[in-house]
């Protein structure tokens, strides 16, 4: 059991007998009353988000999750195959349990896929990853502005805001949690 002031960002939790992922929390200090954490959370099992308000004085409880390397193989209509790199067995995961996770993996990328009782639950994407840029107006000479940007598209599909002086073909980093550019790689 945790206090409901160290819920975070990406924390899975078990309320009532369900997992849920924490997508979002703010920590509200209203002028008259009690503080509390205004929590959004994704159920695991039916994918539907909702808001729960918990009490600084509230426990919650989080669950012990097993974490294995593994590597994402390909797609399979709606669902997502990935591969244990020690004994090569598969787990498919469907589009609502990874989310937009998917934006930033490619096929063979090496990724920590997160197990509840043996039942994959999701993944965990590292904090940047490098990725193609395919398609985008090409840069000109002497475009070195930093602070205007323009679409560019990466190898996932995944449209980013990259700025003028990247071209197509080039290898750029973004941030997985906020999906913005960082820099060349």
């Amino acid at each position: 059991m945790i206090n409901a002031t160290d819920i975070r960002k990406g924390l899975i939790i078990k309320i009532d007998g369900e997992l849920f992922s924490v997508s979002d929390f703010q920590h509200v200090t209203p002028g008259k009353g009690r503080a509390h954490m205004q929590v959004s959370i994704k159920s695991l099992k039916q994918g539907n988000v909702t808001q729960k308000r918990f009490r600084s004085t509230d426990k919650v409880e989080d669950v012990f999750l097993e974490h294995i390397d593994m590597e994402y193989l390909y797609k399979d209509g709606e669902d997502f195959c990935f591969m244990n790199t020690e004994n090569y067995e598969q787990v498919l995961l469907t589009k609502e349990v990874l989310g937009d996770t998917m934006l930033y993996i490619t096929p063979n990328s090496k990724v920590k896929v997160s197990f509840y009782e043996g039942n994959a639950v999701g993944i965990e994407l590292p904090a940047s990853v490098t990725l193609k840029i395919i398609e985008t107006d090409p840069g000109t000479k002497g475009d070195t502005v930093t602070n205007v940007f323009k679409p560019a598209k990466l190898e996932t599909g995944h449209i980013i805001k990259v700025p003028p002086f990247i071209n197509p073909g080039e290898l750029v980093k973004v941030d997985t949690r906020t999906g913005q550019f960082l820099g060349r790689a």
